[in-house]
């Protein structure tokens, strides 16, 4: 099993002026050592609109800067907003590209739709289609990424001429794909779509092998890839703290920790929002108690057992792996057991302290993530062995129709002035253009005329 790292980038009121640029610093430098300890992946969310939450809405430009300070971490959209509303299926194409060039293979393109009003609804998304929305935007983004050229598409969602989209991603046929998942049918549908099921709803260990049973199944018998290759995981998010006495790893970590329960269910539960003005840091600490988020209420067990929170169980306390090395060690192992392939550590929530955060990770690092790396190393080449047949057949199940050919073989565009004299019959004005053509090629002195003609130029 592997292990990751989680950023929502959340801070909590009250900010001061360098309060954002702080938030990130700090979780460069949490990268950084992530990378250094054998972190396998920083998982970067894209959110808009959820002060405090999360003030992560350029995921792309973060680990971009990220790629340049490490050499192994992977690098996880976690997730990129691929309803063409959000984002346009090329743009998304160009930047997954570009980040998986500049760290030469290393992106997690995880895909997602959002069910907040602040993000549907201040993009004037329909919540009702946003699901068809997120299929069609992520295959037509896949296709921008493998198709030479791109052939073109016309759907309700976007409608793009053919193009050859570049650069092409460093990974081929392009980086694993993943979905974010917060229900069962969620991860149900990644493994029919031949995709990584990356879970934001929190659970118990006990729990995930209900969804990996499921996943692996539907994958083997129903997956028909979105892709061109199929990305056979499922990762899970908990929140994380570790420190050598489970009272000190309780009082670090359970404040951050059910802030994180609280602000999204804020935002996707309960919450009634007026931007620029609402206090949910405030509203937090005046309501904890009474909705069941206070940290006094984690007491001192001898397992890490406490449920998560999240939308779907009703936004209940949550602790998950916060506590000593052996106990950490041991709940990471009943997820391992039951065949979850990745966990994800959320340490950056609330006003959690970056040097905590920091010793926590080395302390996670020295103690407990390399028994975890050596089974991993060992697990994952016999995990390939045994899914290769299920992959073969779900890949042959693939239409060749998810490749339509060019609407002309001869397919072309001209330049706008081109077209100008195509519409209007001037072989005058071609035979400019093709002079002004030979002009640039032999270094002739064309800069006064590299606008858009004028008629006064033209023949």
């Amino acid at each position: 099993m592997k292990i990751g790292l989680f950023f929502e980038h959340q801070l909590p009121r009250p900010w001061d002026d360098d309060a954002e640029a702080a938030v990130l610093a700090n979780a460069v430098e949490q990268c950084e050592l992530a990378d250094r300890i054998g972190i396998h992946t920083a998982w970067v969310v894209e959110h808009h609109f959820l002060e405090e939450y999360s003030h992560s809405s350029a995921p792309e430009v973060f680990l971009a800067a990220v790629s340049q300070r490490t050499s192994l971490l992977r690098l996880g959209h976690g997730i990129v907003q691929t309803p063409p509303g959000y984002n346009h299926p090329a743009r998304v194409a160009e930047r997954i590209a570009t980040l998986d060039l500049l760290s030469r293979g290393r992106v997690e393109f995880g895909t997602g739709e959002s069910s907040s009003e602040a993000e549907l609804g201040g993009f004037g998304l329909d919540p009702a289609a946003k699901r068809e929305m997120w299929d069609e935007g992520t295959r037509v983004a896949l296709r921008c990424m493998t198709e030479t050229p791109f052939t073109g598409h016309a759907g309700p969602f976007v409608t793009m001429p053919p193009r050859n989209v570049v650069p092409k991603p460093f990974q081929k046929p392009h980086p694993p794909v993943w979905v974010a998942c917060t229900r069962r049918e969620t991860i149900h549908l990644a493994a029919q779509r031949g995709i990584g099921a990356l879970s934001f709803a929190f659970f118990d260990p006990e729990e995930a092998q209900h969804w990996v049973s499921d996943y692996y199944d539907t994958l083997a018998n129903e997956a028909v890839p979105i892709g061109d290759a199929l990305n056979a995981n499922l990762a899970c998010v908990t929140t994380f703290m570790c420190h050598r006495s489970e009272a000190e790893a309780i009082a670090r970590g359970a404040e951050g920790t059910n802030f994180f329960g609280f602000s999204l269910a804020h935002y996707y539960v309960f919450g009634r929002h007026r931007p620029g003005v609402t206090d949910v840091w405030d509203e937090y600490q005046q309501l904890r108690a009474d909705a069941g988020y206070d940290p006094a209420a984690l007491r001192a067990t001898d397992s890490l057992t406490a449920k998560g929170s999240s939308p779907d169980n009703g936004g209940t306390g949550l602790r998950g792996a916060v506590g000593t090395p052996d106990q950490i060690r041991d709940y990471l192992r009943r997820y391992e057991d039951y065949g979850v392939d990745q966990v994800i550590l959320a340490s950056q929530t609330g006003n959690n302290r970056h040097e905590h955060v920091m010793e926590s990770l080395e302390l996670f690092g020295r103690e407990v993530l390399p028994e975890f790396l050596e089974r991993d190393d060992k697990a994952s080449a016999a995990k390939a062995r045994r899914l290769e047949p299920a992959i073969e057949k779900a890949l042959a199940r693939k239409p060749a129709s998810d490749h339509p050919p060019l609407p002309d073989p001869d397919y072309d565009f001209p330049a706008i002035p081109r077209s100008m004299a195509d519409r209007e019959g001037a072989d005058g004005f071609h035979a400019w253009l093709d002079d002004y053509a030979r002009k640039a090629a032999t270094g002739e002195d064309v800069s006064k005329r590299l606008s858009k003609p004028r008629r006064s130029d033209m023949p």
